[in-house]
């Protein structure tokens, strides 16, 4: 008994302390399956065994330890922009919100909002890391750079399709490596930036991926996301296994430690797909990953490596009505005809796109082990996006999309249930390894929680402070000063300053950490933000003082 009412009053005190700072911990590693449901994962864990017995786990397995509540800040089902944003703020936030404090909405909000707040690009904790302890930074991911979840690590947006804005932010903000999709999103002015500073900046070159020998690099594939791991060219695109190892190679030389995101992009886009197999395999592909940053975590003793999703997607479910007495199915009737797929259903429709109508069948039965029905065919031959079809382009239009038609015939032949193309609002899973003798959370907790267990044990005190000094209003910064915003280029408007006392002027443009004082360049460790919503730049306080 009196050993229970210690128990108790140890996790009283924990509960209210916080997680506290660990001496042992220098790196956190934060990896998110994006949109990845308990089932996806079960899921992913069947297939595994199924085509190996001995292999009955993944290696996520022996550190799940609790579930994770993420929300937006009005509504309970969540994107992956407000999501994230709350992991690295602890501030939740609107659907389509990048690292930004949302409007509020008394009527809705589930944790009150500061309407006085709305629109404030939020520090996150890779920026303060940087920043205040000096760590190295890294994204690792598999769709474009400037996407949410990467993104709300390193810049701010209300819009998070907003990709011009984002995407100099995320090149201007000093992360030391980043490797993942989206070569058309680094325009020139960007490159040049990176160059100049002296990374490695190589786009689908796998081979300058793999030899650059300095610790600053950018390495993009693709013009966007980077291809399923299922339908991957490993001579062309790495695995997210590899690129998570070659991130921690480099990161790891800082002495002050790192901050690393890994992100399975698309494990998302495949639930919203409702492809099972690509769910599947990209799941795989993560839990690979994460047994990279394992390992590497156990070796080096001073690493937390957290595995957490953003939110849910498509309300997948091992076992369908569709399939008649499906819950006394084996696992043959299960997990066979899916193991037969060896592309998914992506890849199937870009083939069958271009295929000669007689060679249709062949090819489905090659890369699914499914004998298509000439009802099957004739919908494939009708389709709007059948490039080779016989009908004119008035008659195609009002056919039904290949992605409809192959994904509903895959389907067919799995027991997998989905309830849904979208978002999910259930808890996620928690995952964490922490050095001996660092705690680690455990149970139910929230988005917020998990934000507070990084900045505790990284000892980033209070982001909100870092927020109000480095993304301050411009109006408050230079409010003894002259100041304009030349709106020229209303995308990018510039705000100028005047020292009237010594005619100096200070130029400063958006979505930069470079600001110019009579033409001569200053460097920030921070970037400068514009919203045209409120007509204001946030920038540092500090700022102010170039001209004294």
């Amino acid at each position: 008994m009196r050993k229970n009412i210690v128990f108790v009053l140890m996790m009283v005190i924990f509960a209210f302390s916080g997680y506290g700072r660990s001496e042992k911990v220098k790196n956190v590693i934060l990896m998110i399956p994006d949109g990845t449901s308990w089932a996806t994962v079960s899921s992913a864990r069947w297939y595994q065994r199924y085509l190996n017995p001995g292999k009955p786990n993944l290696r996520l397995d022996p550190y799940i330890c609790g579930s994770v509540l993420t929300y937006s800040s009005n509504a309970p089902i969540g994107d992956s922009a407000p999501t994230t944003s709350c992991f690295m703020t602890g501030v939740p936030s609107r659907a389509g919100y990048v690292s930004t404090y949302p409007p509020a909405d008394p009527k809705n909000d589930i944790v009150p909002m500061d309407s006085t707040m709305a629109y404030q690009p939020l520090m996150t904790v890779l920026e303060a890391g940087k920043i205040f302890n000096n760590m190295a930074a890294g994204l690792v991911f598999t769709c474009e750079f400037p996407h949410a979840t990467p993104a709300d690590c390193a810049s701010h947006s209300y819009n998070r399709g907003k990709y011009a804005w984002i995407a100099p932010q995320m090149a201007h903000n000093n992360i030391d490596v980043l490797i993942g999709g989206g070569t058309k999103h680094l325009n020139d002015e960007c490159r040049d930036y990176l160059l100049k500073e002296g990374y490695g900046v190589y786009l689908n070159d796998i081979n300058g991926f793999r030899s650059h020998d300095g610790n600053r690099m950018w390495s993009l594939f693709c013009d966007d996301d980077m291809p399923y791991d299922l339908d991957r060219d490993g001579n062309l695109y790495p695995s997210l296994a590899e690129m998570t190892a070659r991130a921690i190679e480099k990161l790891s030389k800082n002495e002050n430690g790192f901050f690393l995101m890994v992100e399975g992009s698309k494990i998302d886009w495949a639930a919203h797909a409702n492809d099972p197999i690509a769910m599947i395999t990209d799941m795989l592909a993560f839990d690979e990953a994460f047994g990279v940053a394992v390992d590497f975590a156990m070796k080096d003793g001073e690493t937390v490596v957290i595995a957490v999703p953003d939110h849910g997607n498509s309300g997948i479910s091992i076992g369908s009505d569709r399939c008649p007495g499906y819950s006394t199915l084996t696992k043959d009737d299960l997990f066979k005809n899916v193991s037969g797929f060896k592309a998914t259903a992506e890849t199937i429709i870009e083939i069958l796109k271009n295929t000669d109508k007689g060679e249709i069948k062949n090819v489905f039965k090659k890369y699914t082990d499914i004998d298509l029905s000439n009802e099957s065919l004739n919908k494939i031959l009708s389709s709007k996006d059948y490039n080779k079809s016989a009908l004119t382009a008035e008659e195609r239009m009002k056919g039904t999309s290949l992605k409809k038609i192959i994904t509903e015939i895959l389907n067919a032949h799995t027991c997998f249930g989905f309830t849904t193309g979208g978002h999910t609002g259930e808890e996620v899973f928690l995952a964490v390894y922490a050095p001996e003798g660092s705690i680690r959370p455990t149970g139910f907790i929230t988005n917020i929680d998990l934000n507070k267990y990084m900045t505790d044990i990284l000892n980033i005190k209070n982001l909100k402070e870092h927020t109000a000094d480095y993304f301050a209003k411009h109006s408050d910064v230079f409010r003894d000063f002259k100041w304009k915003i030349n709106t020229d280029n209303k995308d990018f408007p510039v705000l100028e300053v005047e020292n009237a006392g010594s005619k100096d002027k200070l130029t400063v443009k958006p979505y930069s950490n470079i600001a110019l004082l009579n033409g001569r360049e200053i460097r920030l460790n921070s970037v400068v933000v514009y919203v045209d919503k409120t007509n204001t730049f946030y920038l540092p306080k500090s700022l102010n003082k170039v001209f004294k």
